[in-house]
């Protein structure tokens, strides 16, 4: 078995810097001096870019600032710019992983990307989204132009445009057929949910949609499954707010949170006892944005159960969740599948079941 050496992070990467309005090369000197690598200046004027030339003989120059086409420029790494932010960002795989409030950011070399909003992009663009900057501000302070600390952009309601839901089908055959007999679910849960428009069927696709609505009863949220056997399709519908995520309400003081609308289901068909009593939220991800924003609109919920998937991921987000709410003063448990998910568990028990079954007699 191969050992992999455990190197600290820090050692292998190389931070590397641009250097605007670079004159004699004042900012790649300090650059050197502190461990990091110029690798290009602009600047216009000839005696200082021969001197910089001379200083340092392996940096690119690139001429007019006004002109720059980032396309061609040396990457800026971003986990380096997180970290001298004194930001956390944690390895895994061959990519690194920092955290947007409850949301992952997946970040590799000079590209990001937002895993619930779907969205990434470039350094420059990364500086827009999280910090607030203009393209020219983004620019200068990624190529070294500006010594300031960041502040990070304050966490504000994003305001989404209105949610168009797709097109309904005529009939929930599929969905029906998918959730009851694919998944197992029973089916008196599909019934109910689809009986408050919660689910149904989409006429072009046949994906199963579920539906989250505000305390207004406008639709907010839309995830997205496919139904076929070799279907592996999952997603949310534009413009889905994730703090309206698939949810019940209940008059009891009780939450359920899960991660997909299909284990919350699941769920409910292992315990079915009086479930319409308590309310539910699937986040559609690991996020807690569909929790707070129930604890909101219902100030009645005063214990929380977090039922997340029993990998690591699911475990990581459910002991960061419990650990919020405990210095909330709300009362909370993890609730862990034996399986790798409640739906799994759901599986496994009827597969038993029908194991342990009789063999029907037939009289002859």
């Amino acid at each position: 078995m191969r050992k992999e050496e455990n190197k600290p992070a820090e050692l292998e990467r190389k931070i590397t810097m641009g250097s605007l309005f670079d004159g004699i090369g004042g900012f790649p000197l300090a650059a050197v001096r502190n461990g990091i690598e110029p690798v290009w200046a602009s600047e216009i004027e000839a005696f200082p870019i021969a001197v910089t030339k001379l200083r340092f003989p392996q940096m690119q120059h690139v001429g007019d600032i006004t002109k720059l086409d980032r396309a061609k420029l040396t990457p800026v790494d971003i986990v380096s710019l997180l970290e001298s932010q004194g930001e956390t960002v944690k390895r895994s795989g061959k990519e690194y992983e920092w955290r947007d409030g409850s949301a992952k950011v997946t970040l590799r070399g000079n590209l990001w990307f937002h895993q619930y909003d779907r969205e990434g992009g470039d350094a420059i663009d990364f500086m827009k989204r999280f910090y607030n900057m203009e393209y020219s501000d983004a620019v200068l302070y990624l190529t070294g132009g500006s010594m300031e600390k960041l502040c990070k952009r304050p966490e504000q309601e994003q305001d989404y445009p209105e949610l168009v839901l797709p097109e309904r089908n005529d009939n929930m055959r599929r969905v029906f057929a998918y959730l009851t007999k694919q998944r197992g679910i029973d089916r008196s849960v599909v019934e109910a949910f689809a009986h408050h428009g919660m689910i149904y069927e989409s006429a072009k696709y046949h994906n199963v949609v579920f539906v989250g609505y505000d305390r207004e009863g406008r639709p907010r949220h839309a995830n997205l499954r496919g139904t076929g056997h070799e279907s592996t399709f999952k997603g949310n519908a534009p413009n889905s707010n994730p703090a309206y995520s698939f949810h019940w309400y209940g008059s009891s003081s009780a939450l359920y949170l899960f991660e997909a609308p299909i284990d919350l289901m699941s769920y409910l068909s292992l315990h079915p006892e009086d479930w319409r009593e308590n309310s539910y939220a699937a986040a559609c991800s690991v996020s807690d944005r569909v929790l707070f924003q129930m604890l909101e609109d219902n100030r009645n919920i005063s214990q929380v159960c977090i039922c997340f998937d029993s990998d690591e991921p699911g475990q990581s987000a459910a002991r960061r969740i419990d650990n919020k709410l405990f210095t909330m003063g709300i009362k909370s448990q993890i609730l862990v599948p034996n399986q790798k998910d409640w739906n799994e568990d759901l599986l496994c028990l009827k597969s038993e079941s029908e194991a342990m079954e009789p063999c029907q007699s037939i009289g002859l």
